[in-house]
């Protein structure tokens, strides 16, 4: 069956879809009975047919295009029909071998019991031989005896010698730790006598420079006289410099403040900032070269009274010096204040860039999200208007418990435009198998992340329609978790306890615009194709026919609803009640050990929570139904180990996963009879599977190395799952009043 495009694809049915190859020239076992019998197909005449392109003579002439038109839908419609017979040829052997398989497994079996008998009979007589074994043993323990004494008498010996080889290389370490420290000394004292030859030299320089010092004081004290007179005009000068000299500090301290705040506002602008800062240590350089000379000046000053100052001249020309350096400085301050300002201006202006990028890319990041809620919103909706069950593929992480050497390379995830978050590839012996489904979650994925993809399918449910959620796989895969999670921990929660708290917060909201909310739990198992109550108060001894002896029944009315005669219903009204009931139900659940899983769930877990709504102020009455399933999981014999009651329960298990399968053959083929009866299971959700409600799969994979067979049958069943259509989804409103007990949906 061939789906409508969806999204720039077209759905196929069947393994074409999924980049297997078919051999087109291959015929299948017999076209017998029927109508397209007669018709083979080439690999070339359906190349052919597909890009076929259509000609007109004149292209206003419609009734020619339409006939042309009609002319190759036939054929394609005889293509698909031969590719559908030649798949369920392929089907039918597939079901051949798998009969013969199970043939030669109870063939196994039955060689294994033979195995046992003659085990026993070689235990009988390795028990005679462990008894001359035993009189063999006393003999060489009295040998061992002698021989241990000798060797401990050699380990003694070989202990000394290790002892003495220990203490030889310590004392080695120590010596070569003594030369080292003995040339660090000898290191230490060349530098010191380096150091004080320096020390001589510049003693020697500094005594030079005393003898030079000694001869101007000399001369300083002949011009003494002449210095007095000059002294007043020098301090006048001198209170004008110190003046000077302040208000140009003041104005290098501003300047360095607002470089540094500079600074700090912006790292992008590292080279500017460098370009001002050499600048600005030039000022500093400038600066301390005037203090440098201010204070040599202020040393003069002081010692005016010992020393004699130079002529008037030599005073005034240093005097203008001074002052050429103050007005050089000041208009490099004054450069630096406008370089700086720029530096600000044009950083402002940057940063108002950046900002007025940062919104244009939070904007352009909102409208992805809104395009991808509109993309996902109109997704659905075309599933719903084809009424295609939708399917979601979820892989769990590599655990401990995996087979050695599992790398997870065996699956992997397409990031093409097209298949990014829903394509999945898996390798098997060299060969690549490629699918594609609604939503596919990588090991990464939260529990939060798979939950907001399935809300508005659970919000759905207080809108009355039937929504059924459940979970396939094999055994190992992470069913349970994602349905249920993992209790104690709130962030590990599955989908049931998330979706339980959904609809009750819903409930709050709705409650002002006059919607009133009645709602119903019951909790059922089907364990060896018998239905078990999960909420029964009364004896709990398991029997044949469930957990307190009685006969649960499954009856659909005219309207698609199913109900389970005797079944518990519990009212409910908060989500701490609905968790007390999870808890119960859980611990009354069956489950067992096997080789490939140490909690293996032994049942198929059915869910139901039946809604019924009234709007007070519209006299709107709505019923919907949410169904979250847990299935069990597939498993072979040859790798779970099971025996007894765990091989009965293997065997139950995959008769009604097989059932399961034939159900959605049936359905992707079109067929007149469904076989929902086959198995309690099938029957149960009849209505999800050919009713009128919302259906979705979750396709659990393990990427263990040993599990590579079953994730290949898993990834293919899920294909053919998302291919059947089951019939638009209809909104059970206005149909009917309050019932004490509502439906299975």
């Amino acid at each position: 069956m061939v789906g409508t495009a969806n999204n720039g694809r077209m759905r196929h049915a069947f393994s074409v879809v999924n980049n297997e190859e078919v051999g087109l020239n291959s015929a299948p076992p017999s076209n017998a009975g029927s109508e397209y019998g007669g018709f083979e197909f080439t690999r070339e005449d359906v190349y052919g047919l597909l890009n076929e392109r259509m000609r007109y003579k004149n292209k206003f002439n419609y009734k020619e295009r339409c006939e042309n038109m009609m002319d190759y839908i036939k054929r394609l419609r005889l293509c698909i029909k031969w590719f559908q017979e030649l798949e369920g040829g392929y089907l039918f052997e597939q079901e051949k071998l798998q009969n013969a398989l199970d043939f030669t497994e109870s063939k196994c079996v039955e060689m294994d019991l033979i195995l046992k008998n003659k085990e026993e009979e070689l235990n009988l007589i390795i028990v005679e031989l462990r008894k001359s074994l035993a009189s063999l043993q006393e003999k060489l323990s009295k040998e061992k005896s002698e021989k241990l004494a000798a060797l401990d008498s050699l380990a003694k010996e070989k202990e000394a010698r290790l002892t003495v080889e220990k203490s030889q290389a310590s004392l080695l370490e120590e010596k070569g730790k003594i030369q080292g420290e003995l040339q660090s000394a000898n290191q230490r004292i060349t530098s010191v006598n380096d150091m004080y030859k320096l020390l001589q030299e510049y003693n020697s320089s500094l005594q030079l420079y005393n003898s030079k010092l000694q001869t101007d004081l000399d001369a300083a004290h002949e011009n003494v006289k002449l210095g007095e007179k000059e002294k007043a005009a020098i301090v006048e000068n001198l209170c004008t410099l110190r003046g000077q000299f302040t208000s140009l500090q003041d104005q290098y301290n501003s300047c360095k403040a607002a470089v540094d705040e500079v600074a700090k506002q912006k790292d992008a602008f590292v080279n500017e900032v460098a370009s001002l800062r050499a600048e600005l240590q030039q000022v500093s350089g400038d600066r301390e070269s005037l203090l440098l000379q201010v204070q040599t000046l202020t040393a003069e000053v002081v010692n005016c009274e010992e020393l004699v100052v130079k002529s008037n001249e030599l005073k005034s020309n240093q005097l203008k010096t001074l002052q050429d350096e103050l007005e050089a400085t000041q208009n490099k301050l004054r450069v630096s204040d406008l370089s700086a300002f720029e530096t600000k201006t044009e950083f402002e202006a940057q940063k108002k860039l950046i900002r007025e990028l940062q919104n244009r890319l939070e904007d352009a990041e909102l409208k992805i999200i809104d395009g991808e809620k509109f993309r996902k919103k109109l997704h659905n909706t075309i599933l719903e208007l084809k009424g295609n069950i939708r399917v979601f593929c979820r892989v769990r992480p590599l655990i401990p418990e995996d087979s050695p050497g599992a790398d997870g390379r065996v699956i992997s995830f397409p990031t093409t435009t097209e298949a990014l978050g829903r394509g999945i590839d898996l390798t098997q012996n060299g060969q690549k198998y490629s699918f594609t489904f609604d939503k596919v979650f990588m090991p990464d994925a939260s529990q939060e992340d798979v939950f907001v993809e399935i809300s508005q399918l659970v919000q759905s449910a207080l809108d009355g329609y039937k929504v059924c959620i459940f979970a396939y796989g094999q055994t190992g895969s992470g069913k349970t978790y994602t349905m249920m999670g993992k209790p104690g921990n709130p962030e590990l929660k599955g989908l049931i306890p998330r979706s339980l708290e959904q609809i009750f917060q819903a409930k709050q909201s709705l409650q002002s615009q006059g919607w009133k909310y009645e709602m119903q739990v019951s909790m059922l198992e089907i364990y060896n194709e018998t239905i078990r109550d999960l909420l029964s108060t009364k004896d709990s001894s398991r029997t044949e026919y469930g957990s307190n002896g009685k006969q649960y029944a499954i009856k659909h009315d005219a309207n698609g609803n199913t109900l389970v005669s005797d079944l518990t219903v519990v009212d409910v009204c908060s989500t701490r009640e609905v968790s007390f009931l999870l808890d119960q139900a859980s611990h009354s659940r069956s489950v067992g050990k096997t080789q490939m899983n140490e909690q293996s769930s032994r049942s198929h877990f059915v869910f139901t929570l039946r809604i019924s709504g009234v709007n007070e102020n519209t006299e709107q009455q709505v019923q919907g139904v949410l169904n979250l399933i847990d299935l069990a999981g597939s498993e072979r014999l040859s790798k779970s180990g099971s025996t007894g009651d765990r091989l009965r329960e293997t065997q139950a298990i995959n008769r009604s996963l097989s059932s399961l399968s034939d159900v959605i053959f049936a359905l992707a083929k079109k067929e007149d009879h469904v076989p929902f009866r086959h198995s309690k299971l099938t029957y149960l959700l009849q209505p999800c599977l050919g009713g009128d409600s919302k259906t979705l799969m979750f396709a659990n994979i393990s990427p263990d190395n040993s599990s590579l067979g079953e994730s290949l049958c898993s990834l293919r069943f899920a294909s053919r799952v998302n291919a059947c259509e089951i019939g638009i989804p209809r909104r059970q409103a206005n149909l009917r009043s309050f019932e004490s007990r509502l439906s299975l949906g």
